[in-house]
C-alpha cells in the first residue's frame, strides 16, 4: 500500500545499544522491552523487508531512509553494504534513495568515512559543545571522555569530503554557557546546527536533573539567535532559527515538533517491530511489524489519530496564543504541563519556546521581507549593523537634561544615564 504522503522511518539496526553512556539519553532503557539476551541485531530478512515495503509505500520519486539508534555504527559496513545493495534492487527506474546516519562519531575510522562518502551518505553528528560541556553527559560506559573521538570522528568525516551536520542536545549543564557552545561550534567551521532540549521522566513522571529549564532554554536560544542574526546568516545554518524562518515566510514546517499534526515519522526497531514514534517506543504504541506493511501502518486509524491528536489536545491558552503558528504545542511527550485554569496539556517548555519566538519574530519578518523582493536574507546583518550603530550614537549623544532615550518620560540623568546606558 503506497501512502498518501512521505513519511519518515527511524531505522535501528542494534535497537538501543549504544557503546556510549549518555546521562540523559532516552534510548537506552528501551533494552526493557526485550528479553534477557536480545543480540539487538537487526537480520537481513528484516532489513530486506524494511526496504522493500519503505520503497513501496513510499510517493517517491524520493526515499530519504534514516538510521538511528542507540549507535548505529555498532551494526558494521557489512549491514549498510547490504542496505545499498537492497536498495537499487528495490528502487522503481527513476527513483533515488537518501540515506542519512545519525552517529556520535566515536567509531569512524577511513574504512567509514570512504564507504559513506562513496554512498553519499548525509551525516549527523552529536556534539555538546566543547570539552567541559561535552563530557559531562557524553561519557563511554568506562566513565571516559567521549569528546576527543567525537572529532577524530569529524576529522575522519571531513577528510572523506563529508561535512556534518551537527546535532546539540541542551541539558541543564550546557544551556548555561550559550554563547560559548555556539562560538565552539564556529570555531571548527561547522555550516549545519541544532539544539534539541533534552526533557527526561522517570517512571512516576518526575523530572530527570537532566531536562533543561524552559527558561534557560530560552535565554539560550535567544542569546545564540542574537549571535547568528548579526554575524552568520547565510554562513551557519541553525535549523532552531530557519525553520520558524520558513513558517513566517508561508511554508510549512518539516520539524514534526513545530508541525500543526504529527504521526509522520514512525520507529522501527531492530526485531521489525514498528512504533508511532521514537519518541514513543512503547508497547502501547507499537503499531505492528514490517510484515504489516509501512504503508498500511503509517495510514492506520491509530497512528492517524496519534498524530491528530497533537492538534485536537492543545488547551486553549496554546490556541489563543500570538506564537501557535510557530509552535502548534510541540512535541507531544513534552506536553504535560499544566496551563491556566488548571487546563492539561501544555508543552513542559511552553515559557522557553515563547520567550524565543515573541524574541525572534521581528528578525524573521524582516528576514521575509527580503525574500520577498529577491533580496538575500543575510542583508539582515547590514541593516542592523546601520540601525545598531545610530542608537548607539543617540545614547552617546543624549543631553543629561534631555528626555531618556528609552522613552520613559524622565530625564535621561534620573533615568538611564546612572545605569550607565552610555
Amino acid at each position: 500500500m503506497r501512502a498518501a504522503e512521505p513519511f519518515l522511518v527511524m531505522a535501528k539496526p542494534v535497537g538501543p545499544l549504544c557503546n556510549l553512556d549518555c546521562g540523559y539519553c532516552y534510548y537506552l532503557d528501551k533494552r526493557a522491552l526485550f528479553p534477557p539476551g536480545e543480540r539487538f541485531r537487526m537480520r537481513p530478512e528484516v532489513l530486506e523487508a524494511y526496504v522493500a515495503s519503505y520503497i513501496d509505500a513510499s510517493p517517491g520519486p524520493l526515499v530519504h531512509f534514516v538510521w538511528h539508534g542507540g549507535e548505529p555504527t555498532l551494526a558494521g559496513l557489512d549491514f549498510y553494504r547490504l542496505a545499498v545493495e537492497l536498495q537499487r534492487r528495490y528502487l522503481p527506474e527513476g527513483w533515488q534513495c537518501l540515506n542519512s546516519l545519525q552517529t556520535n562519531g566515536t567509531l569512524l575510522d577511513d574504512k567509514w568515512g570512504a564507504f559513506l562518502a562513496e554512498h553519499g551518505f548525509f551525516v549527523g553528528l552529536s556534539l555538546d559543545g566543547p570539552a567541559h560541556l561535552h563530557d559531562e553527559g557524553r561519557r563511554d560506559r568506562r566513565g571516559r571522555s567521549s569528546h576527543d573521538r567525537a572529532l577524530r570522528g569529524l576529522r575522519v568525516l571531513r577528510s572523506h569530503g563529508i561535512d556534518p551536520d551537527v546535532l546539540c542536545s541542551l541539558q541543564a549543564r550546557n544551556v548555561r554557557h550559550p554563547l560559548e557552545t555556539y562560538r565552539f561550534f564556529l570555531e571548527l567551521g561547522l555550516t549545519w546546527l541544532q539544539f534539541l532540549p533534552v526533557v527526561r521522566r522517570d517512571e512516576r513522571g518526575r523530572l530527570d536533573p537532566w531536562s533543561v529549564v524552559p527558561e534557560a532554554m530560552g535565554e539560550f536560544l535567544c542569546t545564540v539567535f542574537d549571535e547568528w542574526v548579526r554575524h552568520d546568516v547565510g554562513r551557519v545554518g541553525v535549523q532552531n532559527f530557519l525553520e520558524p524562518l520558513l513558517v513566517v515566510s508561508g511554508q510549512p514546517a518539516n520539524l514534526c515538533v513545530m508541525a500543526e499534526s504529527c504521526g509522520r515519522a514512525l520507529a522501527l526497531e531492530h526485531d521489525g517491530s514498528v512504533y508511532s514514534c521514537d519518541h514513543f517506543v512503547a508497547p502501547s504504541h507499537r503499531l505492528g511489524t514490517i510484515a504489516d506493511g509501512l504503508g498500511r501502518l503509517v495510514e492506520s486509524l491509530g497512528q492517524v489519530t496519534f498524530g491528530q491528536a497533537k492538534r485536537d489536545g492543545l488547551p486553549g491558552a496554546c490556541r489563543s496564543c500570538s506564537v501557535l503558528a510557530l509552535c502548534n504545542g510541540g512535541c507531544p511527550k513534552d506536553r504535560f504541563a499544566t496551563a491556566p485554569g488548571h487546563e492539561a496539556g501544555l508543552n513542559y517548555l511552553c515559557t522557553g519556546y515563547r520567550r524565543f519566538y515573541e524574541h525572534a519574530l521581528p528578525y524573521l519578518v524582516r528576514m521575509r521581507s527580503l525574500g520577498l523582493r529577491g533580496r538575500p536574507i543575510a542583508e539582515v546583518m547590514g541593516e542592523l549593523e546601520l540601525a545598531e550603530a545610530a542608537e548607539r550614537r543617540r545614547w552617546r549623544t543624549a543631553p543629561r537634561n534631555a528626555l531618556c532615550p528609552c522613552g520613559s518620560g524622565k530625564k535621561y540623568k534620573q533615568c538611564c544615564l546612572p545605569r550607565q546606558r552610555r
